[in-house]
């Protein structure tokens, strides 16, 4: 089952006693991925058996866009694994979303809410003692060897913590204290050591957790092993590795029918009162796309060393990979340069692979899926028990081919405006609470504005229907709406299985946008 060895490690012939020992836990394995239960229940079982290593590659800022760009990512991954084909994040902002997989909550239940302090960032986590329970110690205490690198959470270490705290849960802690973005010059907390990097080459942060990670896996050892490694790319200013300053040179941003977005006018004020572009606004965005791919070939180039040295190592094998991103991204769909924070799928819609045992290569979900159902499913392939306070699902049934009834029909979307407003500059989007469904986007603002786009005519979401259906329909979204802000722990997985209201439209305002529609609408 080896594709090669670790140099150093003594490899010993096994009696008949280990043979007839393998075996066993070779059953209780099938039975434990066969037998897994819902949220909250663990395995014994998983304890005995020989249990899976796992790997979640975290990027940041990823719109749900083209991975073919990237070969590792696209032959090892993709076509290597499944894709879910509708996955969304519950809060399309860094810090909420990070706390949102940590935690397994929507933002209403482990409350932070913006990126900053007093209400948001890692100050906010750390104050609200939310470490003690996050999925670093879950699986900690399941017995697996943990490690956490590059990104955690905004602004950590902050003024609540000394730049060499490292949180409960994480045996190998390597996390920049500050100048993450730009990938050079800066300082990472290496286990509770601060160690300053440069402007080289070899600097380059990506590479440099590429190193670390690569190192992580190939330790010997019986306990398994879940690595949580969370380059910055392609996070603005999007740096990229000097190997890849020449890629894509001629390539362009997507134009879709929502890009420069022609017609606003029943939009909420904050978008409807946005001017269309001008030529050097348009420049700008191919540019700013042509720094993400180069800036993501560094984390396909990442992608690749890991999965070669768990090959050579005969790890891969017993390993899952998971591949996301903490939210999504505009590059000039709906008049928005840039940014995130909105309710459109640009920003709430993101990529979503497994690639491990049993998993179908090649194969897609089509089936609803959010931020909050990360933790759970990791838990579950762990044996890990979960807190009652978590309020996603398990994704493993859909990865099995499965699908437990009932199931989300619904994702929750919220946004808080911070209380400094000059610490959210990139759109002036005031705060809302929504839900994606598979067939609709429903979003009401702070301002008393609404939006609706009916996604099965509407792909791009173009038309706003807010102003368009029956009263009775808002009504209906709104009560929904608000069991969804309403529920806590279990009661949101019978919240978010509630199907959506229907439509009636009259007369048909719907556009004939060309072009191919979005996967996945």
């Amino acid at each position: 089952m080896f594709g090669g060895l670790r140099r150093g490690v003594e490899i010993r012939p096994c009696g008949k006693r280990e043979l007839v020992l393998n075996a066993v836990r070779k059953v209780l394995c099938l039975i434990l991925l066969c037998t897994l239960g819902a949220p909250g229940v663990a395995s014994e079982t998983a304890r005995a058996a020989e249990r899976p290593n796992i790997v979640f590659v975290l990027v940041d800022d990823l719109e749900a866009g083209d991975l073919q760009r990237f070969p590792t990512i696209w032959n090892e991954l993709v076509r290597g694994g499944t894709s879910f084909d509708r996955f969304f994040v519950t809060n399309s902002w860094c810090c909420p979303s990070r706390s949102t997989i940590l935690r397994s909550q929507y933002v209403h239940s482990h409350g932070v809410l913006t990126n900053t302090a007093p209400e948001g960032g890692f100050t906010k986590f750390y104050a609200s003692a939310l470490e003690r329970s996050t999925l670093g110690t879950w699986m900690k205490s399941a017995g697996y060897r943990t490690g956490l690198m590059g990104k955690y959470l905004n602004h950590y270490p902050g003024g609540a913590t000394a730049p060499t705290y490292v949180p409960q849960g994480w045996d190998e802690w390597d996390v920049p204290v500050r100048r993450l973005y730009k990938e050079y010059d800066y300082t990472l907390n290496e286990n509770g050591v601060l160690r300053a990097y440069g402007s080289a080459d070899t600097d380059y942060l990506t590479d440099v957790l590429s190193q670390k990670a690569d190192a992580f896996v190939s330790q010997a050892g019986e306990e398994p092993f879940f690595l949580y490694l969370a380059p910055v790319a392609p996070h603005n200013p999007a740096n990229c590795a000097a190997r890849h300053r020449d890629a894509f040179a001629d390539a362009v941003a997507p134009r879709p029918p929502s890009f420069d977005q022609e017609d606003v006018s029943a939009e909420p004020r904050w978008l409807s009162s946005r001017e269309r572009f001008g030529e050097r606004t348009i420049e700008n965005i191919d540019e700013r796309y042509r720094r993400r791919l180069r800036a993501m070939l560094g984390v396909d180039d990442m992608v690749a060393s890991l999965i070669e040295t768990l090959r050579v190592t005969g790890k891969l094998d017993n390993t899952y990979l998971f591949f996301g991103s903490d939210n999504g991204f505009h590059l000039g769909q709906h008049r928005l340069a840039q940014g995130k924070t909105t309710p459109f799928d640009e920003s709430i819609k993101v990529p979503f692979v497994v690639r491990g045992p049993g998993v179908r290569a090649g194969g897609v979900v089509g089936d609803m899926a959010a931020t909050v159902d990360i933790a759970p499913t990791l838990a579950q392939l762990a044996g890990a028990r979960l807190p009652e306070f978590a309020e996603g699902r398990s994704l493993l049934p859909l990865l099995q081919g499965r699908l437990p009834v009932p199931w989300r029909q619904n994702v929750l979307l919220e946004f808080y405006r911070p209380i400094n407003p000059n610490s959210a500059r990139q759109t002036p989007v005031p705060a809302y609470q929504g839900m994606r469904t598979a067939r609709y986007t429903f979003v009401r603002y702070s301002t008393g504005e609404y939006q609706l786009y009916d996604l099965a005519r509407d792909p791009y979401q173009l038309s706003n229907l807010a102003a368009r259906v029956p009263p009775g329909v808002i009504a209906r979204f709104d009560r929904q709406l608000d069991d969804l802000v309403a529920c806590s722990g279990a009661s949101c997985r019978v919240a978010d299985s509630v199907p959506p209201p229907s439509l009636v439209v009259s007369p048909s305002p719907f556009p004939s946008p060309s072009g191919p529609s979005p996967s996945g609408s």
